[in-house]
């Protein structure tokens, strides 16, 4: 069995909420090993022996369904996971300051480039993923428009290495 991560686009903020426990009920139900969630903004762990892209499209499916809305989510196994962890660019920044933008494929070229208000922060590419680091003012405050994510998801990185941490467990 694969240890997966799935991290789900824009739930529980601006008015679209999602209880964890019915995500992972939604989960369970899908017939997913090892089912739990990670704190309340759609992280969630399991097992499968299905594809990264079978998992994905039964998660979108139940979830469209659940929401009533698109919700969309980017897989990732466990060493996948850890490979974003160990390429983080920006180590010596606080973990609570540095994102990863989570995509479904490789981020264009241009990604750093075509970035509009950019102040302190700093960009690079991962293979499916954009690391931001938001510098002193942290995201919260951050006015960085990176047009090429706008599908993504971000989580920091603090939250992305408990993540890999408890995908492992679940390999």
């Amino acid at each position: 069995m694969t240890g997966y991560a799935a991290l789900l686009r824009a739930v529980n903020v601006g008015g679209r909420k999602l209880i964890m426990d019915d995500l992972k009920a939604i989960a369970v139900d899908l017939g997913f090993a090892n089912v739990r969630t990670y704190i309340a903004s759609g992280n969630l762990l399991f097992s499968s022996d299905l594809t990264e892209g079978e998992v994905k499209a039964l998660l979108e499916a139940r979830l469209a369904e659940h929401m009533r809305a698109e919700v969309p989510v980017m897989v990732r196994t466990a060493s996948e996971l850890q490979r974003i962890v160990s390429g983080n660019p920006f180590t010596a920044d606080p973990g609570n300051r540095v994102a990863a933008i989570f995509l479904h494929q490789a981020p264009p070229v241009e990604t750093a480039s075509s970035a509009r208000n950019v102040a302190d922060e700093r960009i690079a590419l991962g293979e499916r993923e954009v690391y931001v680091a938001y510098g002193e003012h942290g995201m919260g405050r951050s006015r960085l428009q990176i047009p090429a994510v706008t599908a993504g998801t971000a989580r920091n990185m603090n939250t992305v290495a408990k993540l890999a941490e408890l995908a492992m467990e679940m390999s």
